[in-house]
């Protein structure tokens, strides 16, 4: 069996494993017990906030643990918005998360939020202009994710938030899929909050921080005992952010080979497009994530093709796994101007640092035999 849908979850790391579980059993304590064994799980805590600050490079203070990558952008969205009395004007793009488009639908229902869309070209690409032709002097936040969970296309960020903080507004990116994959040093972007996920990492689910880039207030979500500096009520996982910090650096560690990475993206792209000449590449062909191959296959249900690709051996998806049990069209393949039919016929290929070329070769005839097969029971 071939896993490719990476970009739901990966597998968690052996070594992330190994270094949590002290955390797990002998070194239980309560991070903020004023005891031997509380002290020992807050040293640990607090090593893991400046591992994961360095691998930003912010100060360890700047770093909020969550329960995941949805709560860290339903903190970042609403609590940068509530906390700054700026005004009441946010701007996202078509292809967030739903984390973040939910999160901007609360603040416009109970806060009188008025909220601009930014659109996306048929890449999947916002045009930083587009975003500065919405931005108003009562904007008080933008939002933009870095990479996109399906199509994988990366976003011009440093430029979005030029332009942004050229009005005075903040900027948050969900980077929940490009950390480990590129770049997403805080500076680099020139963002005021990032947000990512442990489990696209290799530790285990509910694991996910809110990095900021400066001293910015944040309005909590959940109320308390005032941990995370009051920013997150309710006893930390010590366990949970040992494992994010771990698996972090790992990843961190193999994006010297984001270059190869995308050879072979590229490689496989090329094999599955000659092998089915009817599959379009979905997403930008070179501002994508190096490990993202995500297509449609017009005149076949992209569900069939996951189930005939099953019983090939290969895993992958059709998209976003946080939209599971929902039969709406993709809301990303629509903006980016794609076909109701079109766009279900749609199929992601994600994978993880380790997946060879031969697998992927393998892959790609996997998927040419499965298209193959069901337009000829369909004919």
């Amino acid at each position: 069996m071939i896993y490719l849908d990476a970009a739901a979850t990966a597998p968690v790391r052996r070594e992330v494993l190994q270094a949590m579980w002290p955390y797990l059993t002998t070194e239980f304590g309560n991070p903020s017990s004023v005891h031997a064994v509380g002290e020992a799980a807050a040293t640990a805590l607090e090593d893991a906030r400046r591992r994961v600050a360095r691998a930003f490079e912010v100060r360890a203070t700047n770093v909020v643990f969550t329960a995941g990558g949805t709560e860290a952008d339903n903190l970042a969205v609403k609590g940068l918005a509530l906390a700054t009395p700026r005004g009441r004007h946010l701007i996202v793009s078509a292809i967030e998360h739903e984390a973040v488009l939910r999160s901007a639908d609360y603040l416009a229902r109970l806060h009188g939020f008025e909220v601009s869309i930014a659109p996306v070209d048929h890449d999947g690409r916002v045009d930083p202009e587009a975003v500065a032709s919405l931005l108003r002097p009562d904007t008080t936040l933008v939002s933009v994710m870095h990479a996109n969970n399906e199509v994988g296309t990366v976003q011009p960020v440093w430029e979005i938030a030029e332009r942004a903080h050229a009005v005075g507004a903040l900027v948050h990116t969900d980077a929940v899929q490009s950390v480990g994959q590129l770049d997403t040093r805080i500076g680099e972007l020139g963002v005021d909050a990032l947000t990512f996920s442990g489990h696209k990492l290799g530790a285990p689910k509910g694991t996910g921080a809110l990095v900021l880039g400066g001293r910015h207030e944040i309005e909590p979500l959940v109320h308390g005992g005032g941990q995370e500096r009051g920013r997150r009520s309710g006893t930390e996982s010590v366990a949970g952010a040992v494992a994010l910090a771990t698996a972090l650096e790992f990843a961190e560690a193999e994006q010297t080979s984001a270059v190869s990475a995308a050879v072979e993206r590229d490689a496989f792209v090329s094999a599955v497009r000659s092998a089915v000449p009817t599959a379009v590449l979905t997403g930008h062909t070179t501002e994508r994530l190096p490990r993202n191959a995500s297509f449609v296959f017009p005149g076949v249900n992209g569900e069939t093709i996951l189930l005939e690709l099953e019983r090939r051996g290969v895993l992958s998806s059709s998209g976003s796994a946080c939209a599971a049990g929902r039969t709406e069209t993709s809301h990303v393949l629509l903006a980016m101007g794609l076909a109701d039919d079109v766009a279900r016929s749609a199929v992601r290929f994600t994978w993880v640092h380790g997946t060879t070329p031969a697998e992927l070769a393998g892959v790609a005839e996997s998927v040419a035999h499965s298209v193959a097969a069901l337009r000829s029971i369909r004919s």
